[in-house]
């Protein structure tokens, strides 16, 4: 059904991993979550990594996390909110998969992130700030994505079915 595997890239609270998971239910394909592959590889959480090894060392490790799941068959990847701007992850993703940037608006971004202390970027900083400052320089690397699907504070159903309707225009899933 599905051609190429998914890979879902955004600002961390876009939904990567809900949305996600619901996407490949509905596509009937599995579901990885890089961050949740990174942590269990590590065998601590990311803002433990971040904390103990520091932020170059989270990126090598999600570089090599990213590059081992896309070599499995077609499936649905959430990848973390900085795994699309490395240079190295990006080439990865766009020779083996089709990257759906979810854009979502910076006040809905910040009320969903805001519902956790667990984002080691946002700690101990002005999450408005941190969060705009991101967006600055990573919108342009997102732009970049094959596909761009604008989201709002609705339901994740309401986006699976958007991302859907995008991949059946490019002819990248059967059966739907």
């Amino acid at each position: 059904m599905l051609k190429k595997t998914v890979a879902l890239v955004g600002m961390m609270g876009a939904g990567k991993s809900s949305v996600g998971r619901r996407l490949a239910a509905k596509l009937g394909v599995p579901f990885h979550d890089a961050d949740a592959e990174i942590e269990e590889a590590a065998g601590c959480s990311i803002s433990e990594i971040f904390d103990r090894y520091g932020e170059a060392a989270f990126r090598d490790g999600e570089r090599k996390i990213v590059a081992r799941l896309l070599s499995q068959p077609p499936h649905v990847l959430a990848t973390g909110g900085g795994a699309f701007i490395d240079p190295e992850t990006r080439a990865k993703i766009r020779d083996m998969a089709i990257s759906v940037w979810i854009k979502v608006p910076v006040d809905v971004l910040l009320a969903r992130v805001g519902r956790r202390d667990s984002r080691p970027l946002l700690r101990d900083r002005d999450p408005r700030e941190v969060m705009e400052k991101l967006l600055e320089t990573r919108e342009p690397i997102y732009g970049e994505a094959d596909l761009i699907v604008e989201s709002e504070n609705g339901p994740h159903g309401a986006m699976v079915d958007k991302i859907v309707e995008a991949l059946k225009e490019r002819d990248l899933v059967a059966g739907l």
